[in-house]
């Protein structure tokens, strides 16, 4: 868009416009001071990033990079939203989730949340980790039933906690037509967790019920998140979802139901990352993909995909959890700026057991600031027309389609959970994205990359233990990292002293500081101390050094111009000394006394497993 001012005359008039080979032009130049010769294409290649299920986010998008037009919000395909005026009218609705056995602390909790900001409940009913269908009543003491939305997640005690809550609807005289929320059935979802046999036939019931009776009540929850708790892909999150929707569209229609009436009790639940531009592009591609499966099956108005977007629990970590605030907070602004109609934030210790009341205030707070200070919803899809967003959106769903298709191919998504195919498929992008951790190419701040030592530990009341699963794992980000500190905590409370490895700096702080920054990041993200005392030694001082470290594990620190010229002599007057192992930060070379290098790229985990290994800490 152009901008004029009062006069009419356009400010960028006096401005050439610059080509994209003029941009490609300077790339090379930088490119070039940093040792690498490229030109052309190759150029923006280098500077080009690959994400998971192949895709490749490019430096810069321009008018070239277009997608096929995503449409009016409100109409299909439904990309930019399921409704003409965005997710809702005041924003996202706030949905915060609740697992607690106990009726009278859940009743204090849920009337805590409401009081503050939260507009709609999500609770875990009967199982060994929720409220017992027998107390559901006390827990919802208080609480407006006709306007606070209620969510259940009751697993395999679906009509017994369905039957309950809505006999307290009419006990209180909710009108039929006033209910509102989620019975939560989702057979297939719950087979994905148990590896049991999915049974859709209380779902179906349930759907007919509310289909009958309460046009304002769901019944069936499409939820992704056991197969991104499992280490899924966006595209296998996405596909997995579209097949689940489309084996309860056909159960439903097969019941009885239309197609607009089926698609009427389906809401579709998604994981939203840290990464808000991939969580972005998720869900508009959520929504043109089920808007093509209304469409196929002849009813293309009631496409409109209904979304609840979770924070990601395998982003949670369990050190410095309070860096879990920065990330629900990306992972909060995508799922609205993505379009979904509800949002539940994980509270920042949820990976540590049940949250507390600040925990709880911080995670309904995200939205709250994000709808009402930073006016997210006062847009309608934000990134609407952006070439990046608009790009990455159309190459994700045709990746999901793609995932979408080998399930149907497979014969559907009870048989391919069934097969084993699905957690083929998800075990292979996780062990892919594994090494990616262990490298620190994806690095996890607090975990991977700058680990306090000292940190406080955060407590937390154990989360009740929940049934076996026999289905899909449930893997967290930071688990090789956790395994490494839970080693080195254990060797602490036995012998009052974490592991060290002694840096043994050579030159001066210019000439060492870098490498030796990077080596102490590295080591005490497996729990183990650095010893950086004296700030440097050479040759002849050096075994002192090592003596008083307390350790006989050494790594070196410097340029490699000193590395040249000093690295041999020190390893050698170490080993001399008694260190049983010597690292060097930096590449692969040939320095004498020198068993292994440590560098950017390096499996980190494997590294830091042996060094453990050696020292004897179990």
């Amino acid at each position: 868009m152009t901008v004029l001012p009062a006069d009419g005359l356009s400010l960028a008039a006096e401005f050439p416009d610059p080509a994209h080979e003029q941009w490609q032009s300077l790339v090379e130049g930088v490119l070039r001071k940093s040792g690498k010769d490229v030109s052309g294409s190759a150029a923006e290649e280098a500077l080009s990033t690959t994400v998971e299920d192949g895709l490749i986010t490019r430096p810069l998008y321009t008018s070239r990079d277009d997608a096929p037009d995503s449409g009016l919000p409100g109409f299909a395909p439904f990309t930019r939203g399921s409704t003409p005026q965005g997710s809702t009218a005041g924003g996202w609705g706030v949905r915060q989730r609740h697992a607690s056995t106990d009726p009278v602390r859940l009743n204090e909790a849920l009337l805590g949340d409401l009081e503050n900001g939260a507009t709609s409940l999500w609770l875990a009913v009967g199982g060994s980790g929720g409220v017992p269908v027998s107390g559901l009543a006390r827990a919802l003491t208080g609480v407006h039933l006709d306007l606070a939305p209620l969510v259940l997640d009751a697993g395999g005690e679906l009509d017994a906690a369905a039957t309950e809550l809505l006999r307290l609807h009419e006990e209180r005289g909710v009108p039929a037509d006033a209910v509102r929320g989620n019975l939560g059935a989702d057979p297939l979802g719950q087979a994905a967790r148990s590896g049991d046999e999915a049974d859709l036939t209380s779902a179906v019931r349930w759907a007919k019920h509310c289909a009958a009776g309460f046009p304002g009540l769901r019944a069936l929850t499409v939820d992704a998140l056991p197969y991104h708790e499992a280490g899924g892909s966006a595209a296998q999150e996405l596909g997995s979802s579209l097949a689940t929707g489309v084996a309860y569209l056909r159960e439903l229609t097969d019941a009885g139901l239309g197609v607009e009436e089926a698609c009427a009790q389906l809401e579709f639940r998604y994981a939203a990352t840290a990464d808000q531009f991939l969580t972005i592009a998720k869900l508009r591609a959520a929504r043109r993909l089920w808007a093509r499966v209304a469409e196929v099956c002849g009813a293309p108005e009631a496409g409109a995909q209904r979304q609840h977007a979770v924070t990601s629990p395998v982003m949670m970590t369990r050190r410095d959890p309070w860096v879990n605030m920065l990330r629900t907070t990306l992972a909060c602004l995508g799922a609205g700026v993505g379009g979904a109609e509800a949002v539940t934030v994980l509270p920042f210790d949820h990976a540590l057991g049940l949250p507390d009341a600040f925990a709880r205030r911080i995670a309904r707070n995200t939205s709250t600031i994000l709808l009402e200070e930073s006016h997210l919803a006062r847009v309608i899809d934000p990134a609407g027309g952006s070439w990046y967003v608009e790009r990455l959106t159309d190459e994700l769903a045709d990746a999901a389609w793609a995932f979408f298709q080998e399930i149907e191919r497979a014969g559907g998504q009870t048989a391919a959970l069934g097969s084993g195919m699905v957690a083929e498929r998800i075990a292979a992008t996780w062990a892919a994205r594994s090494k990616d951790l262990a490298r620190r190419k994806e690095p996890i701040t607090g975990v991977s990359e700058f680990p306090q030592l000292a940190e406080r530990a955060v407590e937390r009341e154990p989360v009740p233990p929940a049934a076996a699963r026999g289905g899909l794992p449930v893997v967290r980000r930071d688990e090789a990292f956790e395994a490494l500190r839970t080693r080195s905590d254990a060797h602490l409370a036995a012998t009052g002293a974490r592991p060290r490895v002694f840096l043994a700096a050579l030159g001066p702080a210019a000439a060492h500081t870098a490498r030796a920054s990077f080596a102490a990041n590295l080591f005490r993200a497996g729990g183990i101390e650095t010893v950086h005392e004296p700030a440097q030694v050479d040759a002849s001082s050096a075994p002192a050094a090592l003596t008083a470290s307390g350790t006989d594990v050494v790594c070196l620190c410097s340029s490699d111009a000193l590395y040249a010229e000093q690295a041999g002599d020190v390893a050698e007057a170490l080993v001399a000394a008694g260190a049983q192992r010597v690292y060097l930060a930096g590449r692969p070379g040939a320095y004498p006394g020198v068993d292994e290098y440590v560098f950017a790229g390096c499996d980190v985990v494997a590294v830091l497993s042996s060094v453990l290994d050696r020292m004897g800490v179990a």
